[in-house]
């Protein structure tokens, strides 16, 4: 739920995560003063995306507040984004956490088998879209890509034997319209185009690094999963999300941002990161349709993935805690049975400096005034 663009802190310059972590903390208190309490746990690391590109349009920093003590930031104060793009980000959330609620109860996932917990999963999804159709209706955007989408992509599974691009349409015509929309936020019309089709190569590329992550899990319950009903293998699925990057890269490179240096280094290094974070994890033994015998071999080097074994997920109220909790904390806790790769992969190895083993300061300009090379 939290997404695929996750940077961490060894691996950008401490000026540049602390910006980041400002969008974050302002898209979870956007989402409690509005909504409260409970709807923090919508928060989602790519819908922020949208409060960065409509900060990155403007001139000047959007507004900021000083917000309290908070896990994340390790009990300490931080400015945190206040702006009608946190809010955006914040009606995002909502109507894409709503959708995927239904998703899993439709599915019968896990504690979703429960017909307690289905039922009230149901309420509390209905509540979270209604609550982000409000919130974009007072920015005036028009969320029906966001709100159809799920039905869309629905339907499009059941009618079967559709070609894989088809597939990731509706995914790609939410973000495209949710990144649109922080051109009209930041009065910068002649972006909206471009943004539209990064939107669509960041959804297309976001739908297809979250079918590689699931292949094998999908497989093993029966569930839908794109890349196993249109017979895509891994190393196809590769190249279309490398594809996807490049597409991004291209459109990103178009934008008129006066303030590009985050919204550029989220939607173009770490969307980098994410593809090569996904394909370093081992391959799922080949389904019958591909040959045993073919060894797909990455296109670039890979970091070596984590190799702490996963525990079962126990399911039940332990598994709703968990992710409650995990949520809470926005990823800081990972319950054991979740990834362990979400933070780069050194930092196992670098601690807190960061230019002893990561490369912050191999593609950026900050080294003259931030903190990232001061250890």
């Amino acid at each position: 739920m939290f997404g695929i663009v996750r940077p961490c802190r060894h691996g950008m310059c401490g000026g540049m995560f602390k910006d980041w972590l400002g969008h974050l903390c302002g898209l979870c208190l956007a989402l409690r003063d509005e909504h409260g309490q409970a709807a923090r746990l919508a928060t989602n690391y790519d819908a922020l995306l949208v409060s960065v590109l409509a900060e990155a349009q403007t001139a000047t920093p959007a507004r900021r507040r000083t917000a309290g003590p908070c896990a994340l930031r390790g009990f300490r104060t931080a400015g945190v984004v206040t702006s009608e793009g946190a809010r955006l980000a914040a009606s995002v959330s909502l109507i894409l956490a709503g959708a995927k609620l239904r998703d899993h109860v439709a599915d019968g996932d896990g504690p979703y088998r429960r017909r307690l917990v289905a039922a009230s999963a149901g309420r509390l999804a209905g509540r979270w879209s209604g609550a982000g159709v409000a919130t974009a209706a007072a920015l005036s955007f028009d969320p029906a890509p966001l709100t159809g989408a799920a039905v869309a992509q629905m339907e499009l599974e059941r009618s079967g034997g559709r070609p894989l691009a088809s597939l990731t349409t509706p995914t790609e015509d939410a973000v495209a319209a949710a990144f649109a929309h922080t051109a009209v936020l930041a009065g910068r019309p002649g972006n909206r185009e471009p943004l539209e089709r990064a939107g669509r190569a960041f959804g297309r590329l976001a739908h297809l690094l979250d079918a590689v992550e699931d292949l094998a899990e999908d497989r093993e319950r029966g569930a839908y999963n794109p890349l196993a009903a249109t017979g895509t293998t891994r190393a196809a699925a590769r190249a279309h999300c490398e594809q996807a990057h490049a597409e991004l890269r291209e459109c990103v490179d178009g934008l008129d941002l006066p303030r590009p240096r985050l919204a550029t280094t989220l939607l173009v290094r770490e969307t980098s990161r994410a593809i090569t974070r996904t394909f370093a994890a081992p391959a799922e033994p080949p389904s019958s349709s591909e040959a045993p015998s073919r060894r797909e071999a990455p296109s670039s080097p890979e970091p070596p993935p984590d190799k702490r074994p996963r525990k079962p997920n126990p399911g039940g109220l332990i598994s709703l805690a968990c992710a409650a909790f995990s949520c809470c904390t926005c990823g800081l806790y990972q319950p054991p049975w979740e990834e362990h790769d979400s933070r780069c992969s050194n930092c196992a190895n670098c601690g807190d400096v960061c230019c002893s083993g990561c490369d912050c300061c191999s593609d950026c300009d900050c080294c003259s005034g931030c903190d990232c090379c001061s250890a």
